[in-house]
């Protein structure tokens, strides 16, 4: 599912980085069963670096969320966030964070509607030095 949502990415560096969060204190994932079917999941972190719009350090962040499309609509996801906030809540985090591409209008309005403000927009900037 994480190549699903990431297409991006490569397999095995993905599984490596599951396989490293499941014996991570300070990381989580979650996973959407039904009829022992994966179909969504949510991973989240402890940051305390600076994350835009927080007030109190660790930030429980949702890293990444995702619920296959046929799945979508159904409270899936919200369930996934609300397992986040209670696991963030339990590690003493006073803020729940999260991000999405600029261009994902869909992934801006699902966090909209789980309560979520915008906290910053931004556009960013790469170049090669020689």
């Amino acid at each position: 599912m994480a190549i699903e949502m990431w297409p991006h990415c490569i397999y095995d560096e993905e599984l490596k980085d599951f396989t490293r969060i499941i014996s991570s204190p300070t990381e989580v994932t979650f996973l959407a069963l039904q009829d022992e079917n994966h179909i969504g999941f949510a991973t989240l972190s402890l940051r305390n670096d600076f994350v835009e719009g927080a007030t109190s350090y660790p930030v429980g962040y949702l890293e990444g969320i995702y619920v296959r499309s046929e799945y979508r609509k159904t409270g899936v996801g919200k369930i996934l966030a609300e397992k986040g906030e209670a696991w963030a809540r339990e590690k003493g985090c006073k803020d729940f964070c999260s991000d999405a591409e600029i261009e994902n209008q869909t992934s801006i309005d699902f966090h909209k509607r789980l309560g979520f403000r915008e906290a910053n927009r931004v556009v960013c900037f790469h170049k090669t030095l020689d």
